[in-house]
Protein backbone atom coordinates (compact mmCIF):
# COMPACT_ATOMS: atom_id res chain seq x y z
CA UNK A 1 0.00 0.00 0.00
CA UNK A 2 2.98 2.16 1.03
CA UNK A 3 4.25 2.38 -2.87
CA UNK A 4 0.54 3.27 -4.36
CA UNK A 5 0.27 6.35 -1.29
CA UNK A 6 3.34 7.59 -2.53
CA UNK A 7 1.86 7.64 -5.98
CA UNK A 8 -0.96 9.00 -5.15
CA UNK A 9 0.71 11.53 -3.01
CA UNK A 10 3.00 12.37 -5.99
CA UNK A 11 -0.15 13.11 -8.22
CA UNK A 12 -1.18 15.45 -5.75
CA UNK A 13 1.81 17.09 -5.51
CA UNK A 14 2.01 17.47 -8.67
CA UNK A 15 -1.19 18.79 -9.50
CA UNK A 16 -2.39 22.11 -7.52
CA UNK A 17 -6.15 21.01 -8.32
CA UNK A 18 -6.71 17.51 -8.56
CA UNK A 19 -10.18 15.98 -9.21
CA UNK A 20 -10.07 11.87 -8.31
CA UNK A 21 -13.51 11.33 -10.92
CA UNK A 22 -14.82 8.04 -12.42
CA UNK A 23 -14.41 8.67 -15.69
CA UNK A 24 -12.48 12.11 -17.66
CA UNK A 25 -12.85 15.55 -17.06
CA UNK A 26 -14.85 15.60 -20.71
CA UNK A 27 -16.78 12.41 -19.91
CA UNK A 28 -17.42 12.00 -15.87
CA UNK A 29 -18.85 8.60 -15.80
CA UNK A 30 -21.20 9.03 -12.22
CA UNK A 31 -23.33 11.56 -11.44
CA UNK A 32 -21.35 12.48 -8.41
CA UNK A 33 -18.53 12.79 -10.63
CA UNK A 34 -20.39 14.49 -13.43
CA UNK A 35 -21.51 17.56 -10.53
CA UNK A 36 -17.64 18.31 -8.90
CA UNK A 37 -16.74 18.63 -12.71
CA UNK A 38 -19.37 20.68 -13.47
CA UNK A 39 -18.75 22.84 -10.34
CA UNK A 40 -15.34 23.36 -11.31
CA UNK A 41 -15.79 24.00 -15.20
CA UNK A 42 -18.48 26.34 -13.75
CA UNK A 43 -15.57 28.35 -12.15
CA UNK A 44 -13.47 28.60 -14.89
CA UNK A 45 -10.38 27.67 -13.69
CA UNK A 46 -7.56 24.86 -14.07
CA UNK A 47 -7.41 22.19 -12.95
CA UNK A 48 -6.76 18.08 -13.99
CA UNK A 49 -8.54 15.07 -13.05
CA UNK A 50 -7.62 11.02 -12.74
CA UNK A 51 -10.01 8.74 -13.64
CA UNK A 52 -9.67 5.99 -11.09
CA UNK A 53 -11.63 3.58 -13.41
CA UNK A 54 -8.39 3.24 -15.54
CA UNK A 55 -6.52 2.18 -12.23
CA UNK A 56 -7.58 -0.37 -10.06
CA UNK A 57 -4.74 0.14 -7.57
CA UNK A 58 -5.16 4.17 -7.39
CA UNK A 59 -9.28 3.49 -6.94
CA UNK A 60 -8.42 1.63 -4.22
CA UNK A 61 -5.42 3.16 -2.59
CA UNK A 62 -7.14 6.69 -2.62
CA UNK A 63 -10.12 5.82 -0.29
CA UNK A 64 -7.15 4.87 2.40
CA UNK A 65 -5.00 7.79 1.76
CA UNK A 66 -7.66 10.11 2.49
CA UNK A 67 -9.94 7.98 4.81
CA UNK A 68 -12.89 8.85 2.20
CA UNK A 69 -14.41 6.11 1.19
CA UNK A 70 -15.82 7.29 -2.22
CA UNK A 71 -15.07 8.57 -5.31
CA UNK A 72 -14.95 11.89 -6.22
CA UNK A 73 -12.31 12.97 -4.02
CA UNK A 74 -10.87 16.82 -4.26
CA UNK A 75 -7.54 18.34 -3.18
CA UNK A 76 -6.59 21.50 -3.41
CA UNK A 77 -3.01 22.38 -2.78
CA UNK A 78 -2.36 18.86 -1.47
CA UNK A 79 -5.15 19.36 1.10
CA UNK A 80 -8.32 16.64 1.09
CA UNK A 81 -11.28 18.58 0.50
CA UNK A 82 -13.88 16.04 0.30
CA UNK A 83 -16.28 14.54 -1.94
CA UNK A 84 -19.18 15.69 -3.78
CA UNK A 85 -21.97 16.66 -0.86
CA UNK A 86 -18.61 18.69 0.61
CA UNK A 87 -17.96 20.20 -2.65
CA UNK A 88 -21.81 21.36 -3.28
CA UNK A 89 -21.71 22.87 0.08
CA UNK A 90 -18.34 24.71 -0.17
CA UNK A 91 -19.66 26.12 -3.22
CA UNK A 92 -23.12 26.84 -2.09
CA UNK A 93 -21.80 29.09 0.56
CA UNK A 94 -18.82 30.50 -1.78
CA UNK A 95 -16.08 28.74 0.26
CA UNK A 96 -14.71 27.02 -2.25
CA UNK A 97 -14.27 30.43 -4.70
CA UNK A 98 -12.37 31.73 -2.34
CA UNK A 99 -10.47 29.11 -1.49
CA UNK A 100 -9.41 29.03 -5.26
CA UNK A 101 -8.74 32.95 -5.60
CA UNK A 102 -6.54 32.53 -2.80
CA UNK A 103 -4.30 29.83 -4.49
CA UNK A 104 -4.62 31.79 -7.53
CA UNK A 105 -3.50 34.77 -6.51
CA UNK A 106 -0.06 33.28 -4.93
Amino acid sequence: MDNVHSKIQNLIKQNSILLFIKGTQSLPLCGFSQTVVSIFNLMQIPYTTFNVLEDEEIRQGIKSYSNWPTIPQVYIQEEFIGGADIVISLYQEGKLQEKIEKILAN
